[in-house]
């Protein structure tokens, strides 16, 4: 669909790990799209956020954390991430306020060079800093890049948010509508599904289980004559130590998880439903392409 004036485009979001790109999707779009969690390189997959108003439609794209990869997966996740910038119309680079520019942003920055696509400096977390520290952040980064703009928000309570997405359209050509006006992510349920389960793991067990966590969805069934959703999910860990902290004492721990998960998953299917988790072994899952392959990280698409 073409109407004049309409402005549309594609934005990646691109930053060092837990700066808070997911949490900006997610707030930009009203829904959990994108997990959260406070545990660095969160996200894997670019996650498609799409977000329209009556006079533009922005793509967002939310990459993995720039960041040393240490297994096959970490270089699906870097070639994501790079792969992200080109073809892009724009580029939110995303700091945290309450951190100095490190080698992880003068890494991203050296990937930012020689771009003839616009960027803005979006400085996050300003609810954790005095008003006062703001200039002193951008003169950090100014003279490093060709900065579009400069904004500072809170993604976490939504500070600035609105100013950013003007930011944004300005720089954005005009164009077609390029999904539904009701759409907010071409990711399927399925993968969203995995991912809340995910977060919820992530979450629940902090720090006692690593990154080494997939998420794979066996299936997804509407009973027949009632309105109920049946999922079942397995959960893959690469160590017998990990899969007992994950189902906890007496299947305490997978309990929790569940319940919250199902939480989630209800309010994106707008339906009750009855979730069903297993925990699998699965060694080295990580540095398997053929394991990879099937858990959706598909290194031919990018």
């Amino acid at each position: 669909m073409y109407q004049e004036n309409f402005k549309s485009g594609f934005v990646s979001i691109i930053g060092r790990p837990n700066v808070g790109k997911s949490t900006f999707l997610n707030r930009v779009i009203g829904q959990k799209i994108a997990i959260m969690s406070d545990k660095p390189q969160t996200t894997r997959n670019k996650v498609q956020g799409v977000y329209t108003t009556d006079d533009a439609q922005i793509i967002f794209i939310d990459t993995p954390g720039i960041h040393k990869p240490k297994h096959r997966l970490g270089d699906f996740m870097m070639k994501v991430a790079t792969n992200a910038l080109r073809e892009v119309d724009a580029i939110l680079f995303m700091v945290n306020v309450t951190e100095p520019r490190g080698a992880g942003d003068d890494f991203i920055i050296e990937k930012l060079k020689g771009l003839d696509t616009p960027i803005i400096l979006v400085m996050n977390k300003i609810d954790m800093i005095h008003p006062d520290e703001i200039p002193a952040v951008i003169e950090q980064y100014k003279n490093q890049l060709d900065f579009a703009a400069y904004v500072p928000i809170s993604a976490l309570q939504g500070n600035n948010v609105e100013p950013l997405l003007k930011e944004i359209k300005k720089l954005l050509p005009e164009g077609p509508m390029y999904y539904p006006a009701d759409q907010v992510t071409d990711h399927p349920e399925r993968f969203i599904i995995s991912e809340l389960i995910r977060e919820k793991v992530l979450h629940k067990t902090r720090d006692e289980v690593p990154h080494s966590i997939a998420v794979a969805i066996e299936s997804i069934k509407k009973r027949e004559n009632s309105e109920m959703v049946d999922v079942e999910a397995v959960i893959m860990v690469e160590r017998d130590s990990q899969k007992g902290i994950v189902i906890g004492k007496k299947g305490a721990m997978l309990r929790e998880i569940g319940t919250e998960a199902r939480q989630d998953i209800e309010m994106l299917l707008g339906t009750k439903v009855y979730l069903n988790l297993w925990v699998k072994v699965q060694k080295d899952w990580r540095n398997k392409m053929g394991q990879l392959r099937d858990l959706g990280f598909r290194d031919d698409e990018y």
